[in-house]
């Protein structure tokens, strides 16, 4: 069975209504950036960073997977299909693709702030707030990788990759790294898919490279059944 790795980007999931990272501004919903996801801006305000993530789990409870979510779950019968995605949301689950890396985290968890090993993570559908604690009494946090700290499920995701016999990116401006540079894992000549309706990358950018110029959910669907029909 072939193995196909798909990575998925804000692009995917803004069709389902939820606003992408960042901006042309360089904010996120009003908000710098380095404010709201990163650990000095924690540390600065804390009421500030989990009410902005309450606010985004909220509203992600109120959006649903779109066509492109639910034609990647389709891989699943056909192909040995891995979905790394950059999104924080739970859109891949709720379309019921079965194997899924989240690279930054996911929003419906949370962890102990005194968490270094991933220990302490729990499922979390509710507000966190100042004064919510861990098992061990440490105050809760969102389940996010903000920037300067590690991305724990990097070292998987380029494993996987290697093995990809198909490489989908969805949705992605290749410019958010470690996660960019998952596609310089794959074997020579494995054939890569590149969707969005504005590409950020041109046929040179890559060997054995399709651009599909569509949005997700419109050019997801005719891709997966084309790869089901070659089956």
């Amino acid at each position: 069975m072939k193995k196909i790795v798909v990575l998925t980007g804000a692009g995917i999931s803004a069709e389902s209504g939820i606003k992408t990272f960042r901006d042309a501004d360089g904010l996120w919903e009003g908000h710098d950036v380095m404010e709201v996801a990163s650990p000095q801006g924690f540390a600065n305000n804390p009421e500030l960073v989990l009410d902005f993530y309450n606010q985004r789990r909220k509203q992600l409870l109120d959006v649903k997977p779109n066509n492109a979510h639910l034609s990647l779950a389709k891989l699943d019968f056909y192909f040995k299909t891995t979905i790394i995605t950059q999104n924080v949301d739970d859109l891949h689950e709720r379309a019921n693709s079965k194997n899924i890396i989240h690279l930054h985290g996911e929003l419906l968890k949370a962890k102990s702030t005194k968490d270094s090993n991933g220990n302490s993570i729990i499922e979390c559908k509710n507000n966190i707030n100042i004064g919510d604690l861990c098992v061990n009494g440490h105050q809760l946090r969102p389940h996010i990788v903000w920037f300067g700290e590690e991305v724990p499920m990097l070292e998987k995701a380029i494993e996987i990759t290697e093995k990809a016999d198909i490489l989908i990116i969805i949705g992605t401006s290749m410019q958010v790294y470690p996660a960019a540079s998952l596609v310089d894992f794959v074997k020579e000549n494995t054939p890569i898919y590149f969707i969005d309706p504005k590409p950020s990358v041109n046929k040179n950018s890559f060997n054995n490279l399709t651009i599909i110029a569509r949005t997700a959910v419109n050019g997801v669907p005719e891709l997966v059944e084309q790869l089901i029909s070659s089956t």
